[in-house]
């Protein structure tokens, strides 16, 4: 019978998908056990995990990068728009420089979005939106007084309702 080289782990490793002792073993023509053996020895299952996450991190970085130079490159472009914009707006009367500040405004929005601020609308929309989940979601603890209004528009004492159930 052969042996297994040193680089099995290597080979085991760019299998993918489709990795297994048994996979190792047919490729060198050896026994599964003697695989097993030599990845139970070289802790062949922590070193793929190892590899893994440094491929993992690897990726994130790559992206993180990828977005930064996107960002970098929009950012650019937006300050290129709204130089020409301004030029725009210096030169032309006040009925056509329209467009420029249409190109103008809309350089200014795309430049907040691409460094992570708010617009306008959405800084009220997301304001909106937190006080109406607030008012939603904060509602008296047990125990605690709260007059409302029932159904028939009676005020009742949720206190009062909760003691009287547990009191029959």
């Amino acid at each position: 019978m052969r042996r297994l080289p040193q680089d099995a782990f290597a080979f085991y490793l760019a299998l993918g998908r489709v990795r297994s002792y048994q996979a190792v073993a047919d490729h060198f023509g050896v026994d599964k056990k003697t695989v097993t053996n030599r990845a139970v020895r070289e802790d062949w299952q922590e070193k793929l995990l190892e590899h893994e996450k440094a491929e993992r991190d690897r990726m994130e970085k790559k992206a993180a990068e990828s977005i930064e130079a996107m960002n970098d490159r929009q950012l650019k472009l937006v300050s290129f728009i709204q130089a020409k914009a301004v030029e725009a707006l210096k030169t032309l009367s006040l009925d056509s420089a329209m467009d420029a500040v249409r190109a103008l405004q809309i350089a200014i929005e795309k430049e907040r979005l691409i460094r992570g601020e708010p617009t306008e609308r959405s800084a009220i929309d997301i304001e909106r939106k937190i006080r109406s989940e607030h008012e939603r979601w904060m509602v008296p603890a047990l125990g605690t007084p709260a007059n409302d209004t029932d159904a028939g528009g009676t005020i009742t004492d949720e206190h009062e309702e909760h003691t009287d159930a547990g009191a029959s």
